[in-house]
């Protein structure tokens, strides 16, 4: 309980510089939940951020102001996040030492310094994608399908953790393919029920996107401080993983990290991409990471 305190209020304090600040994206997912408060009419709406329903029909849902809720929602959600990250590395067999630096990573990096504070709906999708990989490695496929269904429901892509959890044999075929079918109709029933006349979108990819992406320095830089420690860590953490350690337990994330990085490097070809991209993998980056690191650190001698 100390230690899930404790990631709470230094999440608070990592958020509470910009805490419920809109610009670009967050103020459409803003907008998505005040339009649910029956506070903006629907053509105020722009796609394709209102297809990515669930956090703020959450947030909307919390009482109180709008934006408070929806800021109030993303501090939960970091704060879970880097506690299923400590409890992730402990069910493993690692270290406290290990489990608190998988917590502290959560927290303590740019994405969450920068991107977390704004009204966003990767707070969220990173918290469901932290139960997912919890539950995989915990040896509980309900669990981990039902973290996938509620993931598919915050961001579109994550309806691969599902095809994931298929595809790996963690689950049986039909719970598995009930688990794609319930997430597919939340899919259809947002964009053709919840939100009458919701506008459509086509994520088309373009030469020109690439070109232009590869000359915008503050993109470049937010994916350059999204890999910071953390994602050579992790690297370095699955090279030195050897059987029989907590390390080798975390193999299934391996190939659930390569299915991830797909969707990023597809819209990387569609639209402007930024350190979220990135900051997105850490559910699957950090348990390698903090028990490399943890390794790296002196033994207290009895």
């Amino acid at each position: 309980m100390a230690l899930a305190g404790g990631f709470a209020v230094l999440a608070l304090l990592v958020m509470m510089w910009r805490w419920g600040g809109t610009v670009e994206d967050s103020q459409a997912y803003f907008d998505t939940a005040r339009y649910l408060r029956g506070e903006v009419p629907a053509s105020e709406l722009r796609a394709p951020f209102p297809y990515r329903l669930l956090a703020p029909a959450v947030a909307a849902a919390i009482p109180g102001d709008t934006r408070q809720s929806f800021a109030l929602l993303n501090w939960l959600c970091i704060s879970a996040s880097a506690i299923m990250m400590a409890l992730t590395v402990l069910r493993v067999g690692a270290s406290r030492k290990a489990a608190v630096i998988a917590g502290l990573m959560m927290i303590v990096s740019v994405p969450t310094y920068w991107y977390a504070p704004y009204l966003l709906t990767d707070p969220a999708s990173i918290c469901a994608r932290a139960a997912f990989v919890l539950a995989v490695l915990s040896g509980q496929p309900w669990l981990a399908a039902l973290a996938g269904v509620t993931a598919s429901a915050v961001r579109e892509e994550n309806i691969l953790l599902l095809v994931w959890l298929l595809a790996m044999r963690r689950i049986s075929i039909p719970a598995g393919l009930a688990a794609l079918a319930l997430a597919g109709a939340w899919m259809v029933a947002v964009r053709w029920w919840l939100i009458p006349g919701l506008p459509g979108y086509v994520w088309a990819p373009s030469i020109h996107t690439v070109l232009t992406a590869l000359q915008d320095v503050r993109s470049l830089a937010s994916l350059a401080t999204a890999v910071g420690l953390v994602l050579p860590l992790a690297l370095l953490g699955m090279r030195a993983a050897a059987p029989d350690t907590p390390a080798a337990a975390l193999r299934p994330l391996k190939s659930l990290l390569l299915l991830m990085v797909l969707p990023p490097l597809y819209a990387a070809l569609c639209v402007r991409v930024d350190g979220r991209a990135i900051w997105g993998l850490y559910p699957m980056l950090a348990p390698f990471a903090a028990i490399y690191c943890a390794s790296l650190l002196p033994r207290r001698q009895v």
